[in-house]
């Protein structure tokens, strides 16, 4: 075990990072909570053997591993969540006046943002998790390969396989959705 003063400095920057990681893999914002509290109270432990390196890395690491135990222990039957409530902190109307947008404005790129939400939400579970890391999380290639244990070329092909899916995801519901009209 190490310094508990020295894990919360390095580590509580990270806490939104993990929460968004374990709530996009197990897609329960109870469970999520529950995947970061046992993956840092996991972290916390080994934390007197975490030498040098990236600490964002590791804890996510810590993190992905945590959530599918939790999952594979739960034995997942159920399905329900709410993108929009777990997407909510992220969402920041009161900024949309700030950026001069217009109330319609703010409302497209509402729908948009809950467009896109829904379209990750149907994605496999390897593509979600590596489209969160990338796109959102924005971490580096290497870095990702790192979190995932696996070789940067496959981070790549499957980062490209997972946009590929996402715009199509998205196009075939914008397409659905004009048809309808």
């Amino acid at each position: 075990m190490g310094n508990p003063d020295e894990f919360s400095r390095q580590a509580l920057p990270h806490l939104d990072a993990a929460h968004n990681l374990a709530f996009w893999i197990v897609r329960n914002r109870a469970d999520a909570e529950d995947v970061v509290h046992d993956a840092f109270l996991r972290a916390f432990r080994a934390f007197g053997s975490f030498t040098e390196g990236n600490i964002r890395n590791w804890l996510l690491t810590i993190v992905r591993n945590t959530a599918y135990t939790a999952m594979t222990r739960r034995n997942r039957g159920r399905n329900v969540v709410s993108i929009e409530e777990a997407m909510l902190e992220r969402a920041e109307p009161e900024s949309w006046a700030a950026d001069e947008h217009s109330a319609e404005d703010g409302l497209i790129l509402q729908e948009d943002g809950r467009r896109v939400r829904d379209a990750l939400a149907k994605l496999a579970p390897a593509f979600r998790e590596i489209i969160v890391l990338r796109e959102i999380e924005e971490l580096a290639y290497d870095d990702i390969a790192r979190v995932l244990g696996v070789p940067i070329g496959t981070v790549m092909s499957r980062l490209a396989r997972a946009r590929s899916q996402l715009r199509e995801i998205y196009s075939g519901r914008q397409r659905g959705q004009r048809d309808a009209v």
